[in-house]
């Protein structure tokens, strides 16, 4: 009974990691080890894939840089464009757009995007994602309030790219209280410094300055708190929030 139970566990998590795979259209990469390797294969997909969040939301959170389609997008593009030509598969598609909304072919981007979310990718959060970025740059605010909302309760999106977007497009909707509860809801002592500082360039967009100054203030007091690694991923933002509380006209002298 016992060794029973244990078989119906080890193939409940290869189902599982299949279609979790599939959905991703990851499948090709991972099927010999799930497969041939049932349970280390399903326990390190589980581990590198869901419970590390690495793969789903990679372009919510921080994409992966592609040195190569840095040096030379255009030769990036077209060979991608010839791997769709020859295999039009879900993960060529995305890929290809991917490539396209890096190098500022919105339009492109989108049209993949779209065409790719049917069947069993027809809710694929990365796509969904991504597509906020993209209606974003076009300013199709209307039309990433329905993807974010989709998204909203997937962990991730909480401090996502995606979710600081859906905050910017209610606001530029004037949704003003709706656009501030997503702000508020992307506040974390030493985290979130690039929603925080995007929440302060808010409160100024409203003539709210000394909210405003106390959210850079905050920010900058942390500076001192936080480790090598964590200052130089946000030196950017600790910079402009300096640069920000400077334009500030002061009622008190900021420290």
């Amino acid at each position: 009974m016992y060794f029973q139970n244990y078989y119906y566990i080890i193939i409940g998590l290869q189902i599982f990691c299949g279609i979790h795979s599939y959905r991703r259209g990851t499948l090709n990469r991972w099927i010999f080890l799930i497969a041939f390797l049932p349970l280390i294969g399903s326990l390190y997909y589980l581990f590198s894939e869901v419970l590390s969040n690495k793969s789903s939301f990679r372009a919510i959170n921080k994409p992966a840089i592609d040195i190569g389609a840095t040096i030379n997008p255009g030769g990036r593009i077209k060979k991608l464009e010839e791997e769709l030509q020859f295999t039009n598969t879900f993960a060529n598609k995305v890929k290809l757009a991917d490539a396209y909304l890096a190098a500022g072919q919105t339009d492109k981007a989108i049209d993949l995007y779209r065409s790719s979310l049917t069947g069993a990718f027809d809710e694929n959060e990365h796509v969904m994602a991504q597509l906020i970025i993209a209606y974003y740059a076009q300013q199709r605010y209307e039309e990433v309030i329905p993807l974010a909302k989709k998204l909203y309760k997937l962990p991730q999106f909480a401090r996502s790219k995606a979710h600081l977007l859906y905050a910017q497009s209610l606001e530029n909707l004037g949704k003003i209280d709706e656009a501030e509860a997503e702000f508020k809801a992307m506040k974390g002592r030493y985290s979130y410094f690039e929603q925080r500082y995007e929440y302060g360039l808010f409160l100024m967009r409203q003539e709210r300055d000394d909210d405003a100054r106390q959210i850079f203030t905050d920010i900058l007091a942390e500076e001192p708190h936080l480790g090598s690694v964590e200052k130089k991923s946000n030196r950017v933002w600790l910079s402009k929030a300096k640069e920000e509380l400077r334009k500030i006209t002061p009622t008190q002298k900021a420290v």
